[in-house]
């Protein structure tokens, strides 16, 4: 019998499709899809790069669809999910940044991960993750949030820049030579100004944390809820001293409050030679300054000279889940919250960003492919978290009005630029700081 293989064909792949069929019906009925939504605060590439994970996780775990949504900044962020929970719309999963920690806590909106992993039975290797990364969100002897996105602050710079004005400068750099170099590169002419970092209370606190300052009392907020407020310290003082004498001489370019795109902007468009941000923008600054015609370097975080280096707190956010779900979306949350942060993740998250690979597997993994030696830009960033002492002041702040203080203190380096003193300025805002956690408790305790 001659077989007509067109014929074969067309019946074979009938019976795929039918197949198919039988398998997405029977899946339909004995499988109930559990549907989550997952909020987040990463703009710019991250949001495709987010989109990418969600759908990989969707595609591996067929039981659970997860939707997921960009809401703008943290502070955008948290406060579209507090406002979505009043309504009874909670998103299940949302990131949350590092200060949003006390008020997460006090809002009663989420669950604490630690109870979670509990109430399913889950097995978890927290040993496995970067210390730093979990302790920030302890409190109370419970863990709140899933680790996810950890960074923290370095100082980049335009290797070509600095080659063409004849100027190097130090892997653990001080305040000191930062306003030297930055002189030194303006008067060479071939930037019109030296630094450049968004005008942001978080690298206020990354210097605090330095000098081995605590931002606030009763062990940073962690022994008891603060009252008090250090902006009127030697520490704080000497901050603003040196960002005022930058800005006096024409070294620190403002990019404005809060503007992170318009500081990578400046720094890109070769207008200054320096930027101090975010760890989590190493892939893309690499990327961009090679598109640029440059190339990078990076260098510790400076410090003031004669200061012992103490290291920085780690930045960034965690994943919380919210309250008020059916235990099958609960546990699916949790199942795509851990999904996040898997060794696998870990490595792919660090590597298309910067941010820290917070499994110890991940860095382990990372050193013998030799990513690290690849890769001397990431290294440092790492180097600089592995340095970091364990104590108060870097362990950070909990602080429950932490948005309305970060947003005084940009007020008040404002004021200084407008020709307040540094003193006056700082006085000022340490009052107001304080009466913003008074009102803040009376609130929490009515």
């Amino acid at each position: 019998m001659k077989l007509n293989f067109k014929s074969v064909l067309t019946t074979s792949l009938i019976l795929l499709v039918l197949l198919g069929a039988m398998a997405v019906g029977v899946y339909g009925q004995d499988e109930k899809v559990t549907n989550i939504k997952f909020w987040h605060a990463m703009g710019g590439t991250r949001v495709d790069f987010i989109k990418r994970m969600v759908e990989d996780f969707n595609l591996f775990h067929p039981n659970i669809e997860v939707s997921v949504s960009y809401k703008g900044s943290y502070r955008e962020t948290l406060t579209a999910a507090q406002a979505a929970a009043k309504t009874g719309n909670a998103p299940h999963v949302v990131q949350s940044f590092d200060i949003g920690t006390r008020e997460n806590i006090d809002s009663g909106l989420f669950v604490p991960a630690g109870n979670l992993i509990d109430r399913f039975g889950i097995e978890v290797e927290w040993d496995d993750y970067i210390d730093s990364a979990l302790n920030y969100y302890r409190v109370g002897g419970k863990l709140w949030g899933f680790p996810w996105n950890s960074s923290n602050a370095i100082l980049y710079y335009n290797k070509d820049k600095f080659e063409e004005a004849g100027v190097t400068i130090p892997e653990k750099p001080t305040f000191e030579d930062i306003v030297e170099i930055s002189q030194e590169l303006v008067d060479s002419g071939v930037v019109e100004g030296g630094i450049t970092w968004p005008l942001h209370t978080w690298f206020f606190e990354q210097w605090m944390a330095e000098q081995g300052q605590v931002l606030v009392n009763n062990g940073n907020g962690r022994q008891d809820r603060p009252t008090e407020i250090f902006l009127e310290s030697d520490e704080a003082k000497r901050i603003f001293t040196w960002w005022k004498e930058l800005y006096d001489k024409g070294l620190w370019k403002n990019p404005g409050v809060e503007a992170w795109a318009q500081a990578n902007s400046l720094f890109l468009g070769e207008t200054v030679a320096m930027e101090i941000t975010s760890t989590s923008d190493v892939t893309g600054m690499e990327k961009n300054a090679a598109e640029n015609g440059f190339e990078l370097g990076t260098t510790y975080l400076p410090i003031p000279e004669g200061t012992e280096r103490n290291g920085e707190v780690i930045g960034g956010g965690n994943l919380w889940i919210t309250e008020g779900h059916s235990e099958a979306k609960l546990e699916a949350a949790v199942t795509f919250a851990l999904w996040m942060s898997n060794i696998e993740n870990s490595i792919r998250w660090h590597k298309g960003t910067g941010y820290f690979p917070i499994r110890k597997s991940s860095v382990d993994i990372l050193e013998r492919e030799g990513w690290f030696e690849r890769s001397p830009n990431s290294r440092t960033a790492f180097d600089q978290l592995l340095d970091t002492k364990s104590n108060a002041a870097t362990a950070g702040a909990l602080i429950g009005p932490f948005r309305q203080i970060r947003t005084i203190v940009e007020e008040a380096f404002q004021k200084v630029m407008g020709g307040t003193s540094v003193d006056k300025a700082l006085a000022q805002a340490d009052k107001e700081a304080e009466n913003a956690m008074e009102e803040y408790q009376e609130i929490v305790s009515s």
